[in-house]
């Protein structure tokens, strides 16, 4: 035999093994639930570039929540991780004798934790504001509380909601002042800055400063103060680890405003996808609309996501968002008790019919090594699904491991 003919013949069988070795297991594929037209699945290590299984993965599917892990990855690719939402506050008018003949003004920045029943935990905005005034000298407002939401455009709501939703706490709206959530239990609410500024006028009325509710517009203003948000990684943690909407869709609405872009939410996924598509991302039958996977008009590709994943396996936060499997938030139960314990890291997606995962293999110390994303979309049997799942990461990573336990 030839050496060409030799060359010819080990190349053909290394591509065959590899072409083996990424195809999904029909155990996998026949699994209670499971549709399979219907499902994508890609897993890529990063060190080799190698494929190790893949089904579908250029077919666009509804991605639930693993939308943000495109939001959060593309807010950081603008304005890293040090970032702080700053909300100033400004008495408007002169000050005589104690005396404020203006308003207190509050600029909304769309800082999405403001007196957020959950971490990342910040100052109380209105004992923020209590405190400067007081220390300002004023002992009455002539004017009235203001709050300027002029900062983002468009309506609070992503048009591409289902109506259904929008009573919902995970379907409240985000605003360019949002407060104590924008929910009231598992309600939500849909003027956040009218609750604020009715609850800081008592709260300075309780100060012995009463607000007397003219209507002014007196000139000049003076900076009273500025809330400082906790730094955004620490909110996109949050955001990921609880899978907040309301989160999520400040910090796609951020993604416009950081680029001079008014802050809508068709701003924020157009920046998004130019972003990618600069990237060099394969961003054919990619549709984003909002910036927390809750409407069914999103599309995502296995291909896309994983694109982005491993761009953003490099940075130092990114992966530290992604629950651990048998630790924390919506991977708790999932893996818990099996070799993957600790080593899966990944972000959940789930409606009705839907269940999704996108994120990684980790190492011993917590560093990517591969990518992981599985859409399934048609599913009839999420508890099924969900081993399914679990089961193909053990049969990849841990293939001498029993079965997982969820």
């Amino acid at each position: 035999m030839s050496v060409q003919k030799i060359t010819i013949f080990i190349l053909s069988f290394l591509l065959s093994v590899l072409s083996l070795r990424a195809e999904i297991p029909d155990s996998f594929l026949s699994a209670a639930g499971i549709d399979p037209a219907n499902s994508s699945v890609l897993v890529v290590d990063l060190a080799s570039g190698d494929t190790l299984v893949s089904h579908n993965a250029d077919k666009p599917l509804v991605p639930a929540s693993i939308m943000k892990c495109v939001t959060t990855a593309s807010l950081i690719d603008k304005v890293g991780t040090d970032f702080r939402y700053l909300t100033p506050v400004h008495a408007t008018g002169r000050i005589r004798d104690g005396v404020l003949e203006g308003n207190i003004v509050v600029t909304g920045s769309g800082d999405p934790t403001m007196n957020s029943r959950h971490e990342p935990r910040s100052a109380d905005f209105i004992a923020e504001i209590a405190e400067a005034v007081k220390k300002a000298g004023i002992d009455s407002i002539r004017g009235d509380i203001i709050v300027d939401e002029s900062l983002w455009e468009g309506p609070a709501v992503n048009p591409q909601w289902a109506t259904g939703d929008l009573s919902q706490s995970y379907g409240t709206g985000s605003h360019a002042f949002n407060f104590e959530d924008n929910a009231r239990g598992k309600a939500s609410v849909a003027d956040p800055a009218g609750i604020f500024a009715s609850r800081l006028r008592a709260a300075l009325r309780g100060k012995g400063i009463p607000v007397a509710g003219e209507r002014l517009e007196p000139k000049g203003r003076r900076l009273l103060g500025e809330h400082r948000s906790a730094t955004v990684d620490e909110i996109m943690r949050s955001c990921m680890m609880r899978s907040d909407n309301q989160f999520a869709e400040a910090l796609l609405r951020t993604v416009a405003t950081a680029d001079g872009k008014p802050g809508s939410f068709e701003a924020g996924a157009r920046e998004c996808m130019t972003l990618w598509r600069r990237d060099g991302a394969p961003t054919e039958g990619i549709r984003i609309v909002d910036g927390s996977g809750l409407s069914r008009a999103n599309r995502m590709t296995s291909r896309f996501m994983s694109h982005v994943l491993r761009r953003m396996s490099v940075d130092p936060y990114y992966a530290s968002f992604f629950p651990l499997a048998g630790q924390e938030g919506t991977l708790r139960r999932f893996l818990a008790n099996t070799p993957l314990d600790s080593y899966i890291a990944l972000k959940t997606g789930s409606m009705n019919g839907i269940q999704c995962y996108a994120g990684y293999k980790v190492d011993d110390d917590y560093a990517p090594t591969h990518t992981v994303v599985v859409i399934l979309n048609n599913m009839s049997n999420r508890q099924s699904a969900r081993k399914a799942v679990g089961d193909l990461l053990l049969s990849l990573f841990a293939p001498t491991a029993s079965e997982n336990t969820e």
